[in-house]
């Protein structure tokens, strides 16, 4: 697994684009990082950048875009809505792949320390790459905000990880960065048909995990509890794992909950969504959308859409896109502008799309690009999309039950019916494109050098690895394969019986993909010089291609007997 980690800085200019488009720049000229998202906001006078990369590469970009900020923008003259103490006010590295949030952390105090040394900007380290408890939290470095770096700067205690010296113009101009490494952190607001900050911080207040102050007498203006060390006594918000506070947005002409989810295992978007809208709705207010602030994982989108799915009692077992629209309707993502996954979904920004993939053809071209003289894609490539096609009538004849009048209190059975099935199909259509590329490999090794002795046993070899992985890959849709008959014979026995032929045909879809696979593992199998990895293979072939002969017969006689 390639070693992948994200870099979001927030840097302190939100309204010239001038001055930030000559910052992403930079990170959209280094190598080896790839600039997923440029996010500024005009209230907040902040832009939120999200690059991805090799671990080296952020580490590098991110160096000089702070550095950059730091020439262009001067905090003596910001003023926005969010709080903020320096050009480039958090820099923090996310482990996204390949790589651990402990070496996060180095590598976060790492830059630290070359950002206070070498642009001469000082930096705290926060979250995991605090150096002392206190500085886990953000708050605590920031506090006072650009305003309390005079004194900070000199306060022992108070004083930059990094780069700690008296305030002087150079300073006074970049601020000071906060350098960390945490976990996927989302940041959304949720907005409010109110205009009222103050409702939409006794919001922000009731769901925080920090909560509010406990206060004697009046609960608002009271004066706060303290315990017996002098701190004041707080009421814990309902939920884990986030930061609120209240805001008024004048470009929507809305309050918004603004709110940070440090924890999405412990606290999913659409639990906080729900949360808040119930607190909302208990001081008379209610949440009419979510605004996402920069991007988010794609299992978040598709928790909320499963997640409001099962609470209509529907299933769950539909094509991805399909969950992730029902996670936008919901959560009302569209609420405030357009809301394109495809611009703020990181796997989908990650995703290569200068890949040509057979599954994104049209049926048309698909039909077409089998027909040419090229022999790929080929027989073992169309098993696979057979065997896709059977999962898909199966998990349809699911979907179609469960959402049967009548049948309304077997929702869920079908529903897990329905998501094996997606599961199913969405490996077999993984490897219609794996089967072709399995054959360009082998036209690969017969492409390389013999002119020397080293060369022709180089090529042997790889000929050989080669062969034996085309053979390995029709025997995996072989046996994904297989596992459509289960699926297929339930809906027979128990689906709704209007669409019994329909699981038929996925049985003799599937049939067909195990026998056209099986043909595969063998042909290939026998241009293998290992005989005992051949014989095996061809043995465990047959094997699956006698009993998807059976499970066929077996299923269809049932279907005959229900038509």
């Amino acid at each position: 697994m390639n070693r992948l980690i994200e870099c979001v800085p927030n840097f302190s200019e939100g309204r010239n684009m001038d001055v930030i488009n000559q910052i992403t720049d930079v990170i959209r000229q280094s190598k080896g990082v790839k600039l997923l998202d440029v996010d500024p906001g005009e209230a907040t006078n902040r832009t939120v950048v999200t690059f991805v990369g090799s671990p080296e590469d952020v580490v590098e970009t991110a160096f000089h875009a702070v550095k950059r900020a730091g020439e262009l923008i001067d905090m003596r003259q910001h003023h926005g809505a969010h709080p903020r103490m320096g050009a480039t006010d958090v820099c923090p590295l996310i482990p996204i792949a390949g790589i651990t949030l402990e070496e996060c952390a180095e590598l976060a105090r790492k830059l630290a320390e070359r950002i206070a040394k070498e642009a001469e900007i000082p930096c705290y380290c926060y979250e995991a790459a605090a150096f002392t408890p206190e500085r886990r939290n953000l708050a605590v470095c920031r506090q006072g905000e650009y305003e309390a770096l005079a004194e900070k700067l000199t306060t022992e205690g108070r004083q930059p990880d990094f780069g700690a010296r008296p305030l002087d113009e150079k300073v006074a101009r970049t601020g000071c960065t906060a350098v960390g490494a945490r976990d996927f952190l989302i940041a959304t607001n949720f907005n409010l048909n109110t205009t009222s900050t103050r409702r939409a911080n006794a919001i922000a207040f009731d769901v925080r995990e920090k909560g509010r102050p406990v206060r004697e007498g009046n609960p608002i203006t009271g004066t706060p509890k303290k315990d017996e060390n002098g701190n004041v006594i707080m009421k814990p918000g309902t939920l884990k794992g986030t930061k609120a506070i209240g805001w008024y947005i004048d470009e929507y002409k809305i309050a918004q909950v603004s709110m940070n989810i440090t924890d999405i295992n412990t606290t999913p978007l659409h639990v906080a969504f729900d949360e808040v809208s119930r607190c909302a709705q208990n001081r008379g207010i209610r949440v009419t959308g979510t605004e996402i602030v920069g991007l988010l994982p794609k299992r978040c989108l598709i928790d909320a859409g499963k997640y409001f799915l099962e609470k209509q009692h529907r299933s769950t077992g539909i094509p991805e896109g399909d969950i992730i629209e029902i996670a936008i309707h919901s959560l009302g993502l569209d609420d405030l502008k357009p809301f394109d996954p495809k611009e703020k979904v990181i796997e989908y920004m990650i995703a290569d799309d200068s890949a040509s993939k057979l599954v994104d053809l049209t049926v048309t071209g698909f039909a077409e690009e089998t027909s040419r003289e090229s022999p790929a894609p080929g027989g073992g490539t169309i098993s696979a999309y057979m065997g896709a096609l059977g999962a898909s009538l199966g998990t349809m004849v699911a979907n179609l039950s469960s959402h049967k009048p009548g049948w309304d209190d077997r929702w869920n059975e079908f529903s897990v019916w329905a998501d094996k099935g997606q599961v199913i199909a969405k490996e077999l259509l993984h490897l219609v494109d794996e089967d072709t590329e399995a054959f360009n490999r082998i036209m690969a090794a017969f492409g390389m050098p013999k002119k020397t002795d080293e060369d022709k046993a180089a090529r042997s070899a790889a000929i050989q690895d080669a062969t034996l992985y085309a053979a390995q890959v029709p025997l995996r849709t072989m046996k994904e394969s297989m596992k459509v008959f289960e699926l297929c014979r339930y809906m027979v026995n128990e689906g709704n019986p209007n669409s019994v032929s329909d699981a038929g045909v996925g049985v003799l879809a599937a049939r067909a993909a195990v026998l056209g696979a099986g043909m595969n593992v063998k042909i290939n199998a026998g241009s293998l010089k290992d005989r005992a990895v051949a014989d095996a293979l061809i043995a465990e072939a047959n094997e699956l291609i006698a009993k998807a002969n059976a499970e066929e017969a077996e299923i269809t006689a049932l279907v005959e007997t229900k038509l």
